[in-house]
C-alpha cells in the first residue's frame, strides 16, 4: 500500500519518496520544498484533517489534504 503524507501521524518524521500530480500543483508543491528524500515532520492535524502542519528544511508549512495526498512517503 502507497503511504502519503495524509496518512503520517502526528510526531512521525517521514522521507519524501514520490510526487505524484500534474504541472502546476506538482511544481508548487517542489516550490515549497517538498522535494525527493527530504525529510518532513508532522507537527500537528487540524481538527478535520485539513490543514496539516509541518516542518520541512527548517521551516514550517501548511499543506492541505488534496496536496499532502499527492505526496508519497515512507
Amino acid at each position: 500500500m502507497v503511504k502519503t503524507l495524509r496518512d503520517a501521524g502526528i510526531g512521525e518524521t517521514v522521507t519524501v519518496v514520490k510526487l505524484h500530480g500534474e504541472g502546476a500543483v506538482k511544481r508548487r508543491i517542489m516550490d515549497m520544498g517538498i522535494t525527493k528524500h527530504t525529510p518532513v515532520y508532522v507537527r500537528k492535524v487540524a481538527p478535520l484533517g485539513d490543514p496539516i502542519e509541518v516542518t520541512v528544511r527548517n521551516y514550517e508549512l501548511s499543506i492541505r489534504k488534496a496536496d499532502a495526498e499527492m505526496i508519497e512517503v515512507e
